[in-house]
């Protein structure tokens, strides 16, 4: 018999918990985490893009309603710009395909907690809501080592919503390092 199985659920930083019953091989996921699978998995499409060209694997993606409207991923090392992170290319597609800054609709999917780059430009843009895959305990800005997204002093705070898909993330930036290392 399968039992089943709780996984964490992080909005603002608060834990709660989902559960996922299987039964007769069939998963069901008894939370609003299911909207959310196919954008973290188009984050993490983008993210093996970065990838197959030997950059870290991070990807995000900005929806708008049911629509992707910007992609990203790490291009950092192919470009030589320290500027070309997922966040900030998907927020700069987004920008353009509504000819506008304030991206205040939309949802950005990121595979990897933002910098403290990234999470500027988040804050600017106006994002109300990000969703992110694993922690970042070097970098991470929305909750990890400081919590950017939400700091009171600023005009704009946004939702946070942690941990979708989380290990699948986990493990591809764990395995892109270790080969990186000569690890693998």
């Amino acid at each position: 018999m399968t039992y089943p199985q709780c996984y964490p659920q992080c909005v603002n930083n608060e834990c709660l918990f989902e559960l996922v019953v299987t039964k007769l091989n069939e998963v069901y996921v008894l939370s609003l985490w299911e909207e959310h699978l196919p954008y973290m998995r188009a984050a993490i499409d983008e993210a093996r893009k970065a990838e197959s060209i030997l950059e870290v694997p991070i990807g995000a993606v900005i929806v708008r309603g049911n629509e992707i409207i910007g992609r990203g991923h790490n291009v950092r090392e192919t470009t030589r710009d320290p500027l070309a992170h997922a966040e900030l290319i998907a927020i700069k597609q987004a920008s353009r395909h509504l000819d506008a800054w304030r991206l205040l609709d939309c949802r950005l999917y990121v595979t990897l907690e933002p910098c403290p780059m990234c999470a500027g430009a988040i804050v600017q843009s106006r994002i109300p809501q990000v969703i992110y895959g694993t922690p970042d305990p070097k970098a991470g800005c929305a909750g990890t080592l400081m919590n950017l997204l939400q700091e009171d002093r600023f005009n704009h705070r946004v939702d946070v919503i942690s941990g979708v898909l989380q290990e699948e993330c986990a493990v591809m930036l764990t395995q892109f390092f270790r080969k990186l290392r000569g690890k693998a």
